[in-house]
């Protein structure tokens, strides 16, 4: 495995580093697409993705040292310690900050972002694959089993490459909600709580493959959390779909125009906000 790919004296790129910086450009993009096509506020994209990040990280890190009992500051500013379940807290907060104080519609807009957590998650295991960070499962004769030696946590004996597996059901169930987005989009809010069912579906199913302390039986505390997330995702689809729809029910956003230019079409002057 290559954990750091170039070095420059004491200054490296690190491979984990370099997929983390993929999945935030490739979400950009994608959040940007999107928003276009449903005559949204584009430029929100990259914000959203910004507060995801440092959001997701600092929640990630706050919740490690909770589970640590202690807060060690150079822990803070590595790259380790960097928990799945506290990382989708904070984001999700994050993220929920940054869209209730855009002027884009709240709901259509988290069943947007909802598809991409889960690409850019996919991207960033493979990063944790590259970099050998101890994300891997148990020892295994499988064909495609793999030792990481130079990995940031060693192992010479093969093992379930457990990275792999995580990404390809990322990118598996990316690829269907993004193919069924049109199909949700009349009930805002099911996209993403289909996003919270996949991620904990995804979560869930990985654990089994992964080196992860036993808390409770058989299961984990990433899957227990996991049946959180799943559940949380079945609530808002039914909390959404049982809501008293109000025909014509939109609010106006006015866009400001320069009194010198004249709109080309009304829909540079007015956007239709669904609640």
């Amino acid at each position: 495995m290559y954990p750091t790919l170039i070095e420059f004296g004491p200054v490296g790129i690190h491979s984990y580093g370099l997929m983390l910086a993929t999945a935030f450009i490739t979400v950009v993009f994608v959040l940007q697409y999107e928003l276009k096509r449903r005559d949204f506020i584009a430029e929100q994209a990259s914000t959203i993705v910004m507060a995801a990040a440092l959001g997701g990280i600092v929640g990630a890190k706050l919740y490690s040292a909770f589970l640590d009992g202690s807060i060690n500051l150079r822990e803070l500013f590595s790259t380790s310690g960097l928990v799945w379940y506290g990382g989708l807290i904070g984001g999700c907060l994050a993220v929920t900050i940054v869209i209730l104080r855009s002027p884009n519609p709240f709901f259509p807009t988290v069943d947007i972002v909802g598809p991409t957590v889960i690409l850019g998650y996919g991207i960033g295991r493979i990063g944790c694959l590259l970099a050998g960070d101890g994300d891997y499962g148990p020892p295994s004769d499988l064909p495609w089993a793999m030792a990481f030696p130079n990995g940031t946590v060693p192992t010479v004996v093969p093992v379930h490459p457990t990275p792999i597996y995580e990404s390809l059901m990322s990118f598996a169930f990316f690829g269907l909600l993004w193919s069924q987005r049109h199909r949700f989009q009349n009930v805002p809010g099911t996209t993403f709580g289909l996003s919270l069912m996949l991620l904990g579906v995804e979560r869930f199913i990985a654990e089994f493959w992964r080196i992860t302390p036993r808390v409770l039986g058989w299961m984990t505390a990433a899957q227990i959390f996991s049946i959180v997330v799943f559940g949380l995702g079945i609530a808002l689809i039914f909390w959404m779909r049982s809501r008293p729809r109000v025909v014509g029910e939109a609010v106006s956003v006015e866009v400001s125009t320069p009194a010198t230019e004249k709109p080309s079409s009304p829909s540079r002057r007015r956007r239709q906000r669904r609640r």
